[in-house]
């Protein structure tokens, strides 16, 4: 079942400008301590490179120079290392637990042997496929098509690849009521692309290997016909990927807003038995619409379903069934999932330990009762006051800013200011903890524990049909390292564990963290206002508040910086998709911009002081460009160029930076140097 879809800081972030006074530049001092009382950590500083000519290199060039992406990770950088910082806490956590012999049927409880399951390898060895018998079963016993959409339905319930999945969401235009939504799903591939694209010879290697991958999987699982049935089910998802729509398209919330009553769904695809899917869900008496976001694929997959037989359909549900719970089976199929996912997609040589990956599974299953053990643990109070000033700030420099727009017409500016002035902001954790008692988990079963926990999760969603909307909610742990936007919400989250350095550092100067966390929060509530944002008014409901000629001079800057993007090459071959990527782009420039105007704003007219040489807006910028620090093996870059919303985070540096004019004047960028772009060439837009 897929989660409530909004925007997020990463997969891995996010202007209106105005001048400033410009400082002088000046170089990093080489003889520097290694970590400035600034927050910026001049080690990975590398001054042989001109800040006017890649600014990203100059601030992280030792660290590319000499960072080695460890085996058993596809990247490597400042959101990685705070990711990886935190499972050692959570680790600690978890064992804290099992030494506690909680009680049975607490969270301690659960939480400790959903890990220790996980651990005790030799009972996943002896169980073998057994763990998997009634679902194999379910799909040996269909005898007839019509029984599939109560199997679809099974398989969304657990969270299982299927043609399509569901998501309960507000709905976009009565943002007070809870929608069911469907769409499209079911590859085993990373988008469309790696089955339609016969150019890319990376991609139809790919594809090659992905087939190669269905039938070893199958044999290993006791199939005699494996490599038929691979064949088959490659050509399945093949015919799917040609029905779905492409990751541009999926962006237009206007175009996905497709609500049709029950009643009309025979006519979207005819003969699919719609009343017993959704009574397998136990959701028939809950509603009397739904929401299709893509209503030409599912009509496609309708007839994909009737013209394909019954026994290619039922190979590919065992062949979902198997790999969705592949890294809960034995030895043998958990490294060859990996082997094909991991180092043929992703180049990542060798798996994490283990005991990482059962913290992720325990973190997964039960995150806010571990969230809550982790603030009261490691987020101290002060952290959240102080996010809380910033977050005031910036919310103060954006209605300023929008005021000052030269481009928004005062009727447009009016709704801007309302819809700003209804942002809900959440900083560090909720108020209001989940509910796991409903949740089963027991020690010994793994892929028992991993289905029980699945099923909760897609219960709680099902369960929000027909109540009111609770607002108390968050999309991410605690100790998750991102943050989002929701634009059904109109909110913005923050988790406590992205409170950290480089990205906040409560004794660091403010410069470093306005160009941190400053920029990471002016992001969050930029995406307000990016190009599907902006079709949002401050209730959530989708509605156009734009006047006609406001709608036309934001088109052209957005095209301006679809064209700046879609130049970017960060690997050869490989172009950044200007189109997928806009969102985060506006949200990026959008964000720095405003985190600028908010650090002016919190200096109350004082001037910044000079650290280690650097003045307040050198170590501003310099804060921001440290963030992104980062690499990725190609395999992974090229997966991020097809299906990631945001740039590579080089890009997200220097392509923010290359259109603010407070960048232009603080280290003195001019006509000839690598960084600068015309100033006709340069976009604000916030």
């Amino acid at each position: 079942m897929k989660a409530t879809v909004f925007s997020a800081i990463a997969l891995m972030f996010a202007g209106a400008t105005s001048a400033y006074a410009a400082e002088p530049a000046k170089a990093i001092s080489a003889s520097a301590p290694s970590v400035l009382l600034s927050g910026i950590d001049s080690k990975h500083n590398d001054i042989s490179v001109k800040a006017q000519d890649d600014f990203y290199r100059h601030v992280n060039g030792t660290w590319l120079k000499n960072e080695k992406i460890p085996d058993d990770r596809s990247s490597s950088g400042a959101f990685m290392d705070l990711r990886e910082a935190t499972i050692p806490h959570l680790r600690t956590l978890i064992e804290g637990l099992a030494k506690q012999h909680a009680k049975s049927g607490s969270d301690a409880q659960k939480i400790a042997d959903m890990y220790a399951s996980f651990m005790d390898t030799a009972k996943i060895e002896a169980l073998g496929l057994t763990p998997l018998e009634s679902d194999f079963a379910k799909v040996a016993a269909l005898s007839d098509k019509k029984q599939i959409p109560a199997f679809i339905a099974y398989l969304n319930f657990i969270s299982v690849g299927a043609p399509f999945d569901i998501a309960i969401h507000q709905d976009n235009k009565d943002s007070t009521k809870y929608v069911l939504d469907v769409g499209q799903s079911g590859l085993g591939l990373p988008d469309r692309d790696y089955y339609l694209n016969n150019e890319d010879a990376k991609l139809k290697d790919a594809r090659a290997k992905y087939l190669k991958h269905i039938e070893k999987m199958l044999a290993m699982a006791g199939d005699k016909d494996a490599a038929k049935n691979a064949t088959d089910i490659l050509a399945l998802e093949t015919e799917l990927a040609k029905a779905q729509w492409t990751k541009v398209e999926l962006r237009d919330p206007v175009k996905a807003y497709n609500k049709i009553a029950l009643k009309q769904l025979d006519a979207l695809t005819p003969g699919f038995d719609w009343n017993a899917y959704l009574s397998t869900l136990g959701v028939q008496n809950k509603l009397d619409s739904l929401m299709v976001s893509q209503p030409s694929y599912l009509t496609g997959f309708n007839t994909i379903l009737q013209n394909t037989p019954l026994d290619v359909w039922k190979a590919y549900f065992k062949w979902h069934l198997l790999s969705a719970t592949a890294s809960q089976l034995p030895k043998a199929f958990d490294e060859e999932h990996f082997a094909f996912y991991s180092t043929t997609l992703q180049g990542t040589p060798s798996q994490e330990l283990r005991w990482k990956r059962g913290v992720r599974l325990a973190d997964a299953s039960l995150g806010e009762s571990l969230g809550k053990l982790y603030v009261e643990k490691h987020f101290p109070a002060q952290n959240k006051a102080k996010m809380e000033k910033l977050v005031s700030n910036l919310l103060l420099a954006y209605k300023q800013s929008i005021d000052t727009l030269d481009w928004m017409s005062p009727e447009t500016k009016k709704e801007a200011q309302g819809k700003l002035a209804t942002f809900m902001p959440k900083i560090g954790y909720p108020n209001k903890w989940r509910d796991y008692s409903a949740l089963k988990i027991s020690k010994g079963d793994t892929v028992g524990n991993l289905r029980n926990a699945r099923k909760f999760a897609s219960q709680v969603e099902l369960n929000k049909l027909g109540k009111p909307i609770d607002r108390e909610e968050w999309g991410m742990t605690p100790q998750t390292v991102n943050a989002y936007y929701n634009p059904e919400m109109n909110e913005i989250v923050f988790p406590a564990a992205i409170l950290q350095a480089p990205f906040f550092d409560a004794k660091a100067d403010d410069a470093v963290n306005y160009g941190g966390i400053g920029a990471v929060i002016g992001h969050e509530i930029s995406h307000g206002f990016d190009d599907q944002g902006a079709q949002y008014d401050g209730k959530g409901n989708l509605r156009d508040w734009w006047t006609k000629e406001d709608h036309e001079k934001f088109a052209v800057k957005t095209a301006a910086l679809v064209k700046q993007y879609s130049a970017f090459s960060p690997l050869p071959g490989y172009h950044v998709n200007g189109e997928l990527t806009l969102g985060e782009n506006i949200a990026d420039n959008s964000g720095l911009a405003i985190a600028y105007k908010a650090y002016k704003l919190s200096l109350g007219g004082k001037p910044a002081p000079v650290i280690a040489g650097l003045t307040g807006d050198q170590r501003f910028f310099m804060g921001f460009a440290q963030v992104w620090r980062g690499k990725m093996r190609d395999a992974t870059m090229i997966v991020r160029l097809k299906t990631d919303p945001h740039s590579p985070g080089e890009i997200r540096a220097n392509g923010t930076l290359r259109n603010m004019p407070g960048f232009y004047e603080s280290y003195g960028v001019k006509e000839g140097d690598k960084m600068y772009l015309a100033p006709q060439e340069r976009v604000s837009i916030w």
